[in-house]
């Protein structure tokens, strides 16, 4: 059994890779499509559904590195010369799907390895090569242009997949030729076929192909990040003794042992204080977050659900709070309100003052179960009681005060 291609037939290796390729492909297609119809309402559905897209993502980076190695072995090797160089419209299009499925099937596993590295949260990778990538930064416009981009070329892959099996059942039934025998056992040497001659413009066909298909997807809109499909509600400007200038409310959680990070985007905190208090009760604090502009990486959709936030109902956190000036730093002492769920929250944090403008810094651990987040979810297999919050902001005191 000859290793090497020959003029006329594909060798074991490239037949070989050529099969494997096929296997991962016919497999990962129905896996992805099952993953994206699974339900997710509970624990269990939860973890099945991450399963699902673990087993693509794994699949479709070994994908990759086949396809890789095919690609690098093909180089080193004649291509056989086509059964019918007379039919030349016919030639030249196959030789478009060559490219084609040469391009798509590294294209579409980098694409979807790129948006699963730019993002966070949910379905990891099982390969021992961690969840990031060199250069790739957590980014939700990075991940949506590649999210969209994985989409497309998927889309240009099957169609050519099935092209190209369509054409192999044409060559099998009605021309009655030798094409899928040499990609299955090699087939005779086939002595009367005249030298093959591969031009640049099939290759130049494919890239009007994707050329075609990548903008449309973006007149399409597929590249944008889609954030949540829940309105965040609006906030009404607030009258304060400081104003906040910047700052952030970051939140992050563990899921299936995975840190997953978040932001609320749209808060309002009313703050008076008073710095020259020594001790004891020194201002207070009102700090309004609406719900519906948090991300969550990869499962903000998720995270605004009935299950959880349910946004759509509770619109809105509220903590209010006295704030206490002590010998050893600052203390907030109030209540927080996440959906129909208000408890005591003592929160420690740092203060610093100068002239008219402060720095607050806090860190704190909220537990999801005390507020019915998550409450389908009563163990922390998938999804971790704890959620770490931070918060820090700097402010200014008003002209007049």
């Amino acid at each position: 059994m000859a290793i090497r291609n020959s003029h006329t037939r594909y060798g074991s290796v490239t037949r070989t890779l050529h099969w494997l390729t096929a296997l991962l492909v016919i497999t990962l297609i129905p896996v992805a499509l099952v993953a994206n119809a699974l339900p997710f309402d509970t624990s269990e559905e939860l973890t099945r559904k991450a399963w699902f897209f673990s087993l693509h993502k794994t699949l479709g980076v070994a994908v990759f590195f086949v396809s890789l190695a095919r690609i690098l072995w093909a180089i080193s090797q004649p291509k056989p010369a086509p059964l019918h160089p007379d039919a030349k419209a016919e030639t030249f299009l196959a030789e478009v799907a060559h490219w084609l499925l040469y391009g798509s099937l590294m294209l579409v596993p980098l694409s979807g390895w790129i948006h699963h590295a730019a993002t966070t949260g949910f379905a990891p990778i099982w390969w021992p090569l961690g969840q990031s990538l060199p250069m790739v930064p957590k980014s939700e416009t990075v991940a949506a242009v590649f999210g969209g981009a994985h989409w497309v070329l998927g889309k240009v892959m099957a169609a050519t997949i099935a092209l190209h099996v369509l054409g192999a059942v044409k060559h099998q039934i009605i021309d009655k030729d030798a094409t899928l025998r040499r990609m299955l056992n090699g087939a005779p040497e086939l002595a009367d076929l005249p030298p093959s001659r591969h031009g640049v413009s099939p290759l130049l066909g494919a890239f009007v192909v994707w050329a075609v298909t990548l903008t449309a997807g973006g007149l399409g809109g597929l590249y944008q990040p889609h954030g949540s499909t829940t309105q965040a509600a609006a906030l009404a400007e607030v009258s304060s003794d400081w104003t906040v200038q910047q700052g952030d409310i970051n939140i992050a959680v563990t899921q299936f042992g995975s840190a997953v990070e978040g932001r609320f985007a749209d808060w309002t905190a009313k703050i008076a204080f008073d710095p020259d208090v020594p001790s004891g009760p020194s201002g207070n604090v009102e700090v309004v977050i609406s719900i519906g502009s948090l991300t969550l990486g990869s499962v903000t959709d998720q995270a605004m659900g009935p299950d959880f936030f349910d946004a759509e109902t509770f619109t809105k956190a509220i903590f209010k709070a006295d704030i206490i000036t002590g010998v050893d730093g600052f203390l907030a002492e109030g209540t927080l309100t996440i959906k129909d769920q208000t408890i005591p929250l003592s929160m420690p944090f740092h203060l610093s003052v100068e002239g008219d403008t402060a720095n607050m810094k806090a860190d704190l651990t909220l537990d999801r179960r005390d507020f019915g987040i998550g409450a389908n979810m009563p163990d922390e297999s998938s999804l971790a009681f704890a959620v770490k919050t931070s918060v820090q902001l700097t402010a200014t005191k008003a002209a007049d005060q």
